[in-house]
């Protein structure tokens, strides 16, 4: 099995954190965790995929986005996979007969 396209980078116990994994699950996304440094001094691998040392930061190898910022991430993850999203174009187009 491939790894999944998606990589959380977290703090454990983080709310913000959190709220991304409750999303992820929402839909039955498939990801990797990572957990990263308490101290913001030492998050040097965070900073080298997001630019800030913050986190949540979600990296999206299919998308090619990477954000960090909990409320951020929702919405995009909303966008994407939602009802209206992108994912969920491509499963209307298939169950249609559209797709591969």
């Amino acid at each position: 099995m491939s790894d999944p396209a998606i990589t959380l980078y977290r703090l454990q116990a983080c709310p913000f954190c959190e709220r991304v994994v409750r999303k992820l699950h929402e839909y039955d996304l498939q990801y990797r965790s990572r957990f990263v440094e308490p101290m913001h001094s030492d998050r040097d691998v965070v900073k080298r995929h997001s630019g800030v040392r913050t986190v949540p930061v979600i990296v999206d190898e299919n998308t090619g986005v990477t954000m960090a910022e909990s409320a951020n991430i929702v919405e995009y993850l909303d966008a994407t996979c939602g009802e209206h999203g992108v994912d969920a174009a491509a499963a209307d187009a298939t169950v249609a007969g559209e797709g591969s």
